[in-house]
């Protein structure tokens, strides 16, 4: 039996300090959401019932997207999707990284502790979208049939099919264009980071979609083929982060090889320089500059190196 002192502090004084801590933290985030000023984002007005994200993984490819941005919203548009785009501009010097800039989040510190917001939950809080699309900024939709709308909960709709891609073809290919709520996103962790330079991101992907059960559908029927389906517009002079055959090591090789179970929304390292929100084409979007940090010992291909 505990003696009433003791009992007075372990039964009183503790559980009383933990409940007034959980108390002034969340008062401390609330105020803090409250008074911020979020520059370039903006909260929905509209009535639709869903709101789309575009995440476009970007650098240096302003000709493309000076293209690609018109021609998305008008598609867009014309299904009757409300929708935000969201440039995610790699700034810094190392190889470039699509999945971790998808997997990029806004990062609260409040009172020595961390919040964590990923973009996608981020814009569901403060403009409302509650699924998003990752797009390559060089594949134009052509055929109207091409659905934008919301997938719902459990489903993954790869618009850029296989069969109607103008370039890839094979069964577990998820690239070029593919969308998701943004809580079956957070469900299967992301995106993995390990993959710098061009290429195999996308299958790790296909994997962790499978494991979290999610439907995976494509479009079918179409009147349209390959090479009407979509509009690919990486010039012949673009050249890619890839390295040579001659170049990759067997390390490099072997790594990306690997199944990635651990990396993922939890352990993208990266800092977000700058947010502005200004017009492509006289249509509104939001920039995200973007330094995305590398574990160099870890990871040795993400240093630069020549592009192909």
């Amino acid at each position: 039996m505990l003696r009433p002192r003791r009992c007075f502090r372990t039964c009183l004084v503790l559980p009383g300090l933990s409940l007034f801590v959980v108390l002034y933290l969340t008062y401390e985030l609330y105020d803090w959401n409250r008074e911020i000023e979020w520059t370039g984002w903006e909260k929905s007005t509209t009535s639709f019932k869903h709101r789309l994200c575009v995440l476009v993984p970007f650098r240096d490819r302003e000709a493309e997207l000076a293209e690609f941005v018109p021609h998305l919203k008008r598609f867009i548009r014309a299904q009757n999707v409300d929708n935000e785009f969201i440039i995610l501009n790699q700034t810094d010097s190392f190889r470039f990284n699509r999945a971790s800039l998808i997997n990029v989040r806004i990062q609260i510190v409040c009172c020595s502790l961390m919040y964590y917001y990923q973009v996608g939950w981020f814009e569901a809080d403060r403009i409302g979208c509650d699924y998003l699309v990752m797009h390559d900024v060089d594949l134009l939709p052509l055929n109207p049939d091409l659905e934008y709308t919301f997938p719902g909960e459990g489903v993954v709709r790869h618009i850029a099919a296989p069969k109607y891609h103008p370039k890839y073809n094979y069964e577990k290919f998820v690239g070029g264009i593919l969308m998701l709520t943004t809580h079956d996103y957070k469900k299967i962790h992301g995106m993995s980071n390990k993959y710098w330079g061009w290429g195999l991101e996308d299958d790790e992907f296909f994997l962790r979609i499978r494991d979290g059960k999610l439907k995976l559908i494509r479009p079918e029927g179409l009147a349209t083929d390959r090479n009407t389906t979509f509009r690919h517009i990486h010039g012949p002079n673009r050249r890619r982060d890839q390295t040579r055959r001659s170049e990759r090591t067997e390390r490099e090789i072997a790594e990306k090889r690997r199944r990635d179970t651990m990396g993922g929304l939890s352990n993208t390292r990266y800092k977000i320089v700058e947010r502005s929100r200004t017009s492509v084409e006289s249509e509104p979007v939001t920039i995200l500059n973007v330094n995305l940090q590398c574990d160099s010992v870890k990871y040795p291909y993400c240093l630069p190196t020549h592009r192909i």
